[in-house]
């Protein structure tokens, strides 16, 4: 027959090892039970974990067009409402120089009615958001529009000269009562030609006539922003220079009629051409949202896939850290009852 020793300091370090182990077991588990998901991707799944990583990175590219959506929402949003208040401002003249046909003498009235409609427009095409001006294009650190109330303004001095290059004396002068009606129409055509070709960059307006783009979805552009350069804001711009500038001056009725009559078909053009950008954005703001909701979508389904993969059974984690606290606890009592055991107890 053949005995063997017993060490209890074997037994102790042995358990000592095992104590280890769980502990580093327990530490995975605690993970697990607090992420839902598998400590070790690359462990768990082994060759698959590649597929996790790849739609993992494809989630996060979806969740970054998300918010790019959501601040091209913000920006078409915000300028939707100055289209709209341009719109209603470019009514409200409309309505004042349908009224000045039959009341001509009323110069005061109209001239207040266009430069506080050319004050208000100068607010709304200067509108930032995020420190990015709304309606300066691409440029969105550039102001995009003059003010025409400052003397020194570019766009001011470019009407004083245009008006003294046509008629051969100072804007204001006295000389302008011997302006007739057909002269005025004729000024005011070729005024209204150069606010529609090269008298409006870098003179009234600062803005790119290139819009933002954004990409909306992996595969999908839209144009996200307006720009100041429209052809409404020329018009409305014109018709306000025009009305608040011409009518300082001791016009002849058939002059001023002519003012009012072209004013009134430029404004009626205006407001078309403000009415069919609000259409535009209005387009756009829902192709945004219908993305939004595809690429909300997608994302729902790459991370179902991942979750199928990754994602772990939270009563299976809890049980198996209650396990684990249970063979620790034991582990460290059979060691406090080793390390008492001891010769010198059984000695006489």
């Amino acid at each position: 027959m053949k005995t063997s020793f017993v060490s209890s300091s074997t037994v102790s370090h042995a358990l000592r090892h095992q104590v280890m182990r769980m502990q580093t077991e327990i530490t995975k588990a605690q993970r697990e039970l607090a992420t839902g998901k598998v400590a070790d991707t690359g462990l768990a799944l082994g060759a698959r974990s590649g597929i996790s990583y790849s739609i993992s990175r494809d989630i996060a590219r979806l969740e970054s067009l998300l918010d790019s959506n959501g601040l091209a929402s913000e920006r078409l949003a915000a300028t939707q409402h100055g289209l709209q208040h341009i719109g209603e401002l470019a009514q409200e003249m409309l309505a004042t120089l349908t009224g000045a046909v039959s009341n001509p003498e009323h110069t005061a009235v109209i001239r207040a009615a266009a430069e506080n409609t050319l004050a208000a427009m100068t607010s709304v095409l200067n509108t930032s958001l995020n420190g990015e001006y709304l309606f300066a294009g691409i440029n969105t650190d550039v102001r995009p529009f003059e003010d025409f109330s400052d003397p020194a303004s570019p766009a001011k001095q470019a009407f004083d000269e245009f008006f003294e290059d046509y008629f051969g004396f100072p804007n204001g002068d006295d000389q302008a009562a011997q302006i007739t009606g057909d002269e005025m129409k004729a000024f005011l055509q070729e005024l209204e030609a150069s606010f529609l070709n090269d008298g409006w960059h870098g003179v009234w307006s600062h803005a790119s006539d290139q819009k933002i783009t954004t990409r909306i979805t992996l595969n999908e552009n839209a144009e996200t922003s307006a720009t100041a350069n429209n052809n409404g804001f020329r018009r409305l711009a014109m018709v306000g220079a025009a009305l608040s500038d011409l009518l300082r001056m001791p016009l002849s009725e058939s002059a001023r009629k002519a003012l009012y009559e072209h004013s009134i078909r430029v404004v009626s053009q205006a407001i078309a051409d403000v009415g069919q950008l609000q259409s535009e954005v209005g387009l756009v703001e829902n192709r945004i949202s219908q993305a939004s909701e595809r690429v909300s979508a997608q994302i729902d389904l790459f991370k179902s896939m991942v979750g199928g993969m990754e994602n772990v059974d939270p009563y299976e984690a809890a049980t198996r850290v209650n396990e684990l606290l249970t063979q620790i606890e034991t582990a460290y009592a059979l060691t406090a009852r080793i390390q008492q055991l001891s010769l010198l107890r059984h000695l006489p």
